[in-house]
């Protein structure tokens, strides 16, 4: 197909010619269309469109294009402030993305996903191919892989063997090859799947709205997961391989009866704990009301803390060595929560109950409890981690015995001291 018959060309045309409708004609198609339509205007509407585009905007623009193209528009932009602030947005949402694909290991980080790419649209010659190649060597000394895109929608790659085998002036649209794609927030067992039946090669990591995050290369990820690459992989996702949707009955029980034995274990250490203070709550019947107060609070704000330590372990930002000062800045962090929240459920005590003794208890629980659950959400997940086991799939169950137990005897503890 000519370059002039592409539906973003076409579209380009109409958006430079329209100067009074010029952003509405732009605004108004998909993201990988909007990126594809971008790359055919001039650099000087080009200019008029990025400068005219909100902070959002921008964003999903520029994240549709490869970096080197980015950076180009970026340069365009005359607010430094605003350029800068566009930068931390699109280096935080390709983080965070990023991020969440690797969740399939816990050892997974950035570095196995690769930026140096190059997206092209399929009607680019060889000659204009390589030029766009040399610039990108020169700005980041790395050849890039080629991708390409028809109308703002990856269609495949280029191989380098077809890319030094044809004519400077074939088309890219003749030399296309497939590769495979998966969605950045794909499921765990999808992306393990993908990464364990053998293929080799790349794989594209796509955005909700079909751009590119960046590229995987499977070998490199299998090799975290030495000689059997499928069965770690689900033994790091905390999933049965062999488990699915319609099994049996039998075999549903087999692979779960063992964690359950675990939390019905645990329930009875938190049983046995308020049961140890039997002649408090039979004096103070009250007491029990607030129970699933002090053990919901600490239960959520440890799946907070949990869920921040499990990021930063994916990427290696933490480990057990060097989490001192997360610590101390969760314990912080769970001191001020706890004193927000203990104000107001020791306000429900002293309105309700009229009893304001009670209700200094409730804030002292409420704030060790807190304390409690930023010790437990960080340090659980990094001796997990230390073990070799998933910090997702295996911590929880110790982070909520810690939660309810100590919870429960500190709150308990200081009633009996207060009240009784």
């Amino acid at each position: 197909m000519a370059k002039s018959e592409t539906i973003s060309h076409k579209i380009a045309k109409q958006v430079t010619y329209n100067q009074k409708d010029r952003l509405k004609l732009f605004m108004e198609n998909d993201p990988p269309l909007r990126a594809a339509i971008f790359e055919s205007l001039s650099p000087y509407i080009q200019q008029q469109i990025i400068n005219s585009l909100n902070t959002e905007e921008a964003v999903n623009l520029l994240d549709s294009l490869d970096l080197i193209k980015a950076k180009t528009v970026l340069a365009q932009i005359h607010s430094k402030k605003r350029r800068e602030k566009i930068i931390l947005r699109l280096k935080t949402e390709l983080k965070e993305k990023a991020q969440f694909f690797l969740r399939f290991h816990a050892k997974a980080t950035l570095e196995l996903i690769n930026f140096n790419y190059l997206l092209l649209p399929e009607t680019n010659t060889i000659d204009e191919t390589a030029d766009e190649m040399e610039a990108f060597y020169n700005e980041t000394k790395k050849f890039p892989e080629i991708l390409v895109h028809k109308d703002g929608l990856l269609v495949g790659e280029i191989p380098y063997s077809r890319l030094i085998r044809s004519t400077n002036r074939t088309k890219l649209s003749k030399l296309v090859a497939p590769i495979d794609t998966i969605v950045y927030h794909a499921d765990t067992t999808e992306a393990i799947d993908l990464l364990s039946d053998g293929h080799e090669g790349k794989v594209v990591i796509k955005d909700s709205d079909e751009s590119v995050i960046g590229i995987l290369y499977t070998d490199e990820a299998r090799a975290l997961f030495k000689a059997q690459p499928a069965a770690s992989l689900y033994e790091f996702a905390g999933v049965a391989e062999s488990e699915k949707p319609f099994d049996g009955v039998g075999s549903k029980v087999k692979h779960r009866y063992k964690w359950l034995i675990i939390n019905l274990a645990t329930a009875f250490i938190a049983a046995g704990v308020v049961s140890m203070y039997q002649e408090t709550l039979t004096s103070l019947v009250i007491l029990t009301m607030y129970l699933p107060v002090i053990a919901g609070m600490g239960g959520n704000a440890a799946a907070q803390t949990l869920a921040v330590m499990v990021r930063g372990i994916s990427i290696g930002e933490i480990s057990i060595k060097n989490c001192g000062t997360a610590l101390k800045r969760e314990i912080g962090a769970g001191v001020i929560h706890g004193a927000i929240t203990g104000c107001v459920v020791a306000l429900i005590a002293i309105l309700f109950n009229q009893n304001p003794m009670l209700g200094l208890v409730l804030f002292l629980a409420m704030i060790s409890s807190l304390i409690i659950a930023a010790t437990a959400g960080t340090l659980v997940p990094l001796i997990m981690k230390r073990l070799d086991k998933d910090p997702a799939a295996s911590a929880t169950i110790f982070i909520t015995t810690a939660t309810d137990v100590l919870g429960f005897m500190s709150f308990l503890t200081l009633a009996k001291l207060i009240l009784v």
